[in-house]
């Protein structure tokens, strides 16, 4: 039987390899963005995330199966229960092509019907944001029959696949940066057509590496009425909760659209951006940790689930905390120096949309564990439910003559009651103790960040926006961080074992 340090090092090493393929991913990304930008231009940035956004409103079809197949998968693997596991797979292929089938009708009908008489787009453009919304179409779909291969890759816990390929989606993006400086055609078209392009390869190449390496990765047209039950029965309910994280994201911008116009979308885009190159590397901590806790539940190893989840949570911050402190203090300045151009807004846009990813972000082992057991219709009714309410109450604001970047302000606000609505229903769920995980991780992360705080803001104060200042200010960012985080939100036993693993490198690095 595997042993917990095993697992634990299993975890420890997968975020390794996840981590350099996130900073590989990063800087390449950071990169791009920047030549994209210059070379699209503001208003053709913003109308290809908006474009793109219309097709992903429809992710409130996929995202909830999504989840079911991958938690299925996750599960009878926990269990080794291959032959299941190989029924599991090729149901859930049939599945998301049967589902893939009608989100195209949908998209093709009521996409193109809203894209071209509700979307504020300026005439001259609506060609070129119908050629998107196509191109973004395939892709979706494609996108959408791979679930069930990284399902089984994580499931598995080989995320050096994720590591290999991803060398491959940087120099894909790479090639795009520079072929839309040259391109013979509308900038914006073609950029679609080699994102598409990209997408589809990476794709082919993660079926291709499951394919070789795990035997259930064969797919046979199967139709087993119990399975799909199963799948369906977790999925109608997880519909509730991935619904509402779709119409939270994808629809905040189409109604910031709506009342905004595309410039304004493209400052979201870019600060999203932002958001996804940082918050990569804790997706990536959840991504090598999350297969832990659904076996875990699925061998009943409960108090190894629990450490699981306190941690994380606590380690999710953190991670989270030390990477985006440094830009929300400099981001005026980092902007500048990242970007040509830096439309309106888009500071505010940053700074927010960090303190919405750190906000949720304790909140991703929680709704891992609760994915596990399986019972979660009383939980998405109440969590979903709160989370429904971030379109109607930003659409009234914005309506009001509210500033853009209140739809990310009551995305904060409602993710902090959703946070106290998962306590309260994984008390009844897993017997989750609330009161340790208030003291061990909630106040614990905010003592950190507000001792960790005070002094880069009262630094910043009186520093002049230069490149020396900048690194100054990172520095003492980092280093407060850390000494909060070791000194405050580190226990005992997790200061030994930092300082132990600290003495250890330092002897290799003395030898050598």
């Amino acid at each position: 039987m595997v042993t917990t340090t095993e697992n634990n090092k299993r975890i420890a090493r997968n975020t390794l390899l996840l981590y350099f393929r996130m900073l590989f991913l990063m800087i390449i990304s950071l990169y791009t963005s920047r030549i994209v930008l210059n070379a699209l231009g503001v208003e053709d940035f913003g109308i290809y995330n908006v474009a793109g956004g219309v097709v992903a409103m429809f992710s409130i079809l996929s995202g909830s199966l999504s989840a079911a197949i991958s938690r299925f998968i996750t599960y009878e693997l926990g269990k080794n229960n291959i032959l299941k596991l190989k029924v599991i797979f090729s149901s859930a292929i049939t599945i998301q092509i049967g589902l893939g089938i009608v989100i195209v009708f949908f998209a093709e009908t009521i996409g193109i019907w809203f894209l071209n008489t509700q979307m504020n787009i300026p005439i001259e453009r609506m060609v070129a944001a119908n050629w998107v919304l196509q191109f973004s179409i395939i892709t979706f779909i494609i996108n959408l029959i791979s679930v069930p291969y990284n399902a089984v890759i994580i499931a598995h816990e080989k995320m050096s696949a994720f590591a290999y390929i991803s060398i491959f989606e940087a120099i894909g993006k790479l090639l795009i940066a520079y072929l839309i400086t040259i391109s013979p055609i509308d900038k914006l078209i073609f950029y679609a057509i080699l994102m598409c392009v990209v997408a589809i390869a990476i794709r082919l190449l993660y079926g291709y590496y499951c394919k070789r390496h795990f035997d259930e990765c064969r797919f046979h047209f199967i139709w087993n009425k119990q399975i799909f039950q199963q799948i369906f029965s977790f999925a109608g309910w997880n519909f509730i909760g991935a619904s509402s994280a779709v119409l939270r994201d994808h629809g905040g911008n189409i109604i910031i659209n709506l009342f905004c116009g595309p410039t304004v979308n493209a400052a979201r885009g870019i600060a999203f951006q932002v958001n996804n190159a940082i918050q990569g590397f804790v997706s990536n901590f959840m991504t090598a940790l999350n297969p832990q806790i659904t076996k875990s539940y699925a061998v009943k190893n409960y108090t190894y689930m629990m450490t699981l989840i306190f941690q994380g949570a606590r380690l999710s911050f953190y991670m989270l905390l030390l990477l985006s402190l440094p830009i929300i203090i400099n981001t005026h300045y980092l902007l500048t120096l990242w970007l040509n151009t830096v439309p309106e807004h888009t500071v505010l846009f940053v700074r927010l949309v960090l303190i919405f990813a750190m906000s949720e972000s304790i909140s991703g082992p929680l709704i891992t564990a609760m994915l596990a057991t399986g019972n979660i219709r009383n939980y998405q009714i109440i969590v979903g439910g709160l989370q429904m309410l971030n379109l109607p109450i930003s659409y009234i604001l914005l309506s009001l003559g509210a500033i853009p970047e209140t739809v990310l302000i009551v995305a904060v606000l409602i993710s902090q009651c959703c946070l106290m609505a998962r306590l309260y229903m994984l008390k009844k769920m897993i017997k989750l103790k609330i009161k340790d995980y208030l003291k061990k991780v909630y106040f614990n992360i905010i003592t950190v960040s507000i001792i960790a705080i005070i002094l880069p803001i009262c630094m910043q104060e009186r520093l002049a926006e230069n490149f020396i200042n900048f690194l100054l200010s990172s520095l003492i960012c980092m280093l407060c961080t850390y000494l909060s985080i070791y000194y405050i939100g580190c226990s005992y036993e997790e200061r030994k074992f930092i300082y132990n693993k600290f003495l250890i490198l330092k002897s290799k690095i003395t030898h050598k």
